[in-house]
């Protein structure tokens, strides 16, 4: 066997450890957490390690519990959810607005200090959260924004649109001019060359960006609990979970299945749109 047949023997086995290792470390915990939201608290408590529920055993009931409005004695995760849903939707679609604009004009136009625009933007994330956190708290309460859900996603928007004209900018230098121009010598403006052209290219890209964004703003929990502490009727989702999760009288199956409530739409989303993440992703790998 010469070296070059070991190394690919080698390496495709390798390729496949890693793959079912890796598959294992993700697949596992969800399992395990989706196992316990279908298990009566007393049948945890009789066997907790175990890897499977039995038919006897198998219910539903957390989910009732979970899903239920609190006053009806359940958690009211359903109006957590819709608040979640609102508040994330319009952070994608305001973010989209000023970044496919932003990214456009950073890819295609030239203009003093163009390539340094994208360093400044990705600078912002060198500065933590929380020292954000106060002084956006303090200027959004002047507004009169705190405590409302158009303030939250307005501070979403904030954290969100550098890095999504960062992502979009990568695709749209892809793009080659020369489809510009055959769509301006046939009249187009440059506005509708963006809507009619490079906007049905980019596609993938933006769909990335798009549920990149998504995710941020559902899993987002410090400036939700900032803004919305003293607002429990606006609650996003994962207020609620660590609602749950504080909670000493709240068995923890029913944790369980309000963390499998606020991660199910995000898993659906991903695999609804698998093929666009991953053109989208990889778009303009092999460019220099």
């Amino acid at each position: 066997m010469t070296r070059a047949q070991f190394e690919e023997r080698f390496f495709g086995v390798a390729r496949w450890v890693v793959i079912v290792l890796l598959a294992l470390i993700t697949l596992v915990p969800f399992y395990y957490m989706l196992l316990l939201s279908v298990k009566p608290i007393d049948a945890l408590l009789l066997d907790p390690g175990s890897m499977w529920v039995s038919a006897k055993d198998f219910t539903l009931a957390t989910y009732e519990n979970v899903l239920r409005p609190t006053s009806d004695g359940g958690q009211g995760f359903l109006r957590l959810l819709r608040n979640s849903a609102l508040v994330s939707l319009g952070t994608v679609v305001l973010t989209l607005a000023a970044a496919v604009p932003g990214a456009y004009a950073i890819s295609r136009l030239r203009f003093f200090g163009g390539r340094q625009v994208s360093a400044l933007f990705l600078a912002v994330y060198l500065f933590p959260a929380t020292l954000l956190a106060v002084p956006l708290f303090v200027m959004f309460a002047r507004a009169g924004l705190s405590g409302s859900l158009v303030g939250l996603a307005v501070v979403y928007i904030a954290q969100t649109v550098p890095v999504s004209i960062y992502m979009l900018k990568n695709y749209f230098v892809t793009i080659p001019a020369s489809v510009e121009e055959a769509a301006a010598l046939d009249g187009a403006s440059r506005l509708q060359t963006v809507r009619k052209v490079v906007l049905p290219l980019a596609l993938p890209s933006l769909m990335a960006t798009g549920l990149y964004i998504f995710m941020i703003a559902w899993n987002e929990f410090l400036f939700a609990l900032l803004f919305l502490a003293a607002s429990p009727g606006k609650w996003t989702v994962s207020l609620g979970l660590q609602q749950l999760s504080n909670g000493i009288e709240v068995p923890k199956t029913v944790l369980m299945a309000g963390s499998v409530v606020l991660t199910i739409p995000v898993v659906l989303l991903f695999y609804a749109a698998e093929r666009l993440l991953t053109e989208g992703l990889t778009s303009g790998a092999d460019k220099g």
